[in-house]
C-alpha cells in the first residue's frame, strides 16, 4: 500500500505543478514568425523579452549566479516569466526536480517567445505572483486586430481575447513578486487590479509598419518594449518636468502620469542631475538619488533574503515630486535638467561583479530639458 500512496502522492505533486502554472510542452520558435512579421521580429529580437535568459542577460545571471535555489537545488525558479517556453519548465518548477537554463537548449534561449505570449487566454490571480493561463492548442494565437488574414503557418488569430485588448496579458509576469517573507519584491503597484491601466497602449505604442506581409494595415503595436532599458524615447510623454523659479531659489517639478511607479526593480536608482549654465560658466548642482530598497535590519539583501522596505525615494504612480535647489538664479542663466538611471545602484556594481558590464554601469538618459530667464 506504501508504495501506491507514495506513487499517488508524487503524481498529485506533479500534477499540481504543472496546473498551478499551465504548463504547454512545446512552443513554436519565434524564428518561424519571421517570414510573415518581419518588422514584429526585428524589433522583438532586440527585445528584454527575446533577451531574459541569464545567458542574455548579464544582470540577471548576477543575481541568478546568488540564488539558493541554483547553488543547492539545481532548480531555476526564475523560470516561469524568464524562460516560460522551456520544454522542461515543469521541471523548473518542481520542488526536488532539478533544470537548470541552458546555452545548449533552443526552448531556453527563446526567452519569452512571441508564441508564449500569443497563446496567453487569460490571466489568474494568485497571492505570491499571477499565473498565465496558456491555450493548449498549438500555433492558435491571441491578438486584438479585428482584421484577420488567413495564415498558411497559424489558426486565425482569436481577437476577442479581453487579456490581449485591455493589457492584462502583462501582468502574468509584471503584476508582482512575492518572496517567501511575504514581501513584495517587485510590483507595478496594480494591487491586482485586472482592469487598471493598459500596458499595452504605453508600451506597445503604434508604430509604422505592417503587422503581417498578408495584411493590408499600415501599422502594428511596437514589439520592441520601451522600458527601463531601450526605446526610452517612446515614454517620455508621460513624465513632465517644469522649473518653478523663486527669489532665491527654484524647484524642479517632476510629475509622473504613469500608472506605477518610475522605476520598479529594487536593484534600480533614477539619477536628477541638475546643471546651470552662466556665461561660459558650468555649475554642476547636487545630484537627487530615487531609489526603492529593501533588505534585512535596516540593511540592503539580496530578493529571497529580504524581509521589508528599508528605503523607498521613488517617483510614485501619479506624482508630482518637487525638488528644492537652494540656487539663486539671475538672468540669462540656463538650467539643464537630465532624469535619468542606472540599472544597477552603483553601490551594488562591485558586489554583484558587473563593473565590466556596460549595461549595469552605464547611465541611461531618460529625459532632458533646458530653461533659460
Amino acid at each position: 500500500m506504501k508504495p501506491l500512496l507514495f506513487i499517488l502522492f508524487f503524481c498529485s505533486n506533479l500534477f499540481s505543478a504543472a496546473y498551478a502554472n499551465n504548463i504547454v510542452s512545446e512552443y513554436a520558435p519565434s524564428k518561424e514568425c519571421k517570414t510573415c512579421h518581419s518588422q514584429i521580429y526585428d524589433e522583438f529580437y532586440s527585445s528584454m523579452h527575446a533577451n531574459s535568459t541569464p545567458q542574455k542577460d548579464p544582470i540577471h545571471a548576477s543575481v541568478w549566479n546568488r540564488h539558493p535555489k541554483n547553488l543547492k537545488l539545481n532548480q531555476y525558479a526564475c523560470g516561469k516569466c524568464h524562460t516560460p517556453a522551456a520544454n522542461n519548465l515543469d521541471k523548473m518548477l518542481t520542488k526536488g526536480q532539478k533544470a537548470l537554463p541552458s546555452a545548449d537548449n533552443a526552448t531556453h534561449q527563446e526567452g519569452i517567445s512571441c508564441a508564449y505570449c500569443h497563446r496567453i487566454e487569460s490571466i489568474k490571480l494568485a497571492s505570491k505572483s499571477n499565473i498565465n493561463v496558456m491555450s493548449e492548442v498549438p500555433k492558435k494565437y491571441f491578438g486584438t486586430t479585428n482584421s484577420q488574414v488567413p495564415s498558411p503557418f497559424h489558426d486565425t488569430v482569436k481577437t476577442d481575447n479581453s487579456a490581449m485588448k485591455n493589457g492584462n496579458v502583462c501582468v502574468g509576469c509584471h503584476s508582482h513578486k512575492k518572496n517567501k517573507h511575504g514581501l513584495n519584491v517587485c510590483s507595478t503597484n496594480i494591487n491586482n487590479e485586472m482592469d487598471g491601466a493598459n500596458c499595452v497602449s504605453c508600451h506597445m505604442p503604434k508604430v509604422t509598419g505592417k503587422p503581417s506581409a498578408l495584411s493590408q494595415t499600415k501599422a502594428h503595436s511596437f514589439h520592441g518594449f520601451p522600458g527601463a532599458h531601450q526605446n526610452l524615447d517612446m515614454l517620455t510623454k508621460y513624465v513632465d518636468i517644469s522649473l518653478l523659479r523663486e527669489i532665491n531659489n527654484f524647484k524642479v517639478n517632476i510629475d509622473n502620469q504613469s500608472s506605477h511607479a518610475l522605476l520598479l526593480h529594487p536593484l534600480r536608482v533614477a539619477v536628477l542631475k541638475v546643471k546651470v549654465i552662466r556665461g561660459d560658466k558650468e555649475i554642476a548642482l547636487p545630484e537627487q538619488y530615487f531609489k526603492r530598497v529593501i533588505g534585512v535590519n535596516g540593511k540592503p539583501a539580496m530578493p529571497w533574503l529580504a524581509k521589508k522596505e528599508v528605503a523607498n525615494t521613488m517617483i510614485q504612480a501619479n506624482e508630482k515630486r518637487v525638488v528644492n535647489y537652494d540656487f539663486s538664479l539671475q538672468k540669462r542663466d540656463e538650467v539643464e535638467v537630465v532624469l535619468g538611471w542606472y540599472l544597477v545602484n552603483p553601490k551594488a556594481v562591485a558586489k554583484l561583479n558587473l563593473s565590466d558590464e556596460k549595461v549595469a554601469t552605464q547611465f541611461m538618459m531618460f529625459k532632458q530639458q533646458s530653461f533659460t530667464f
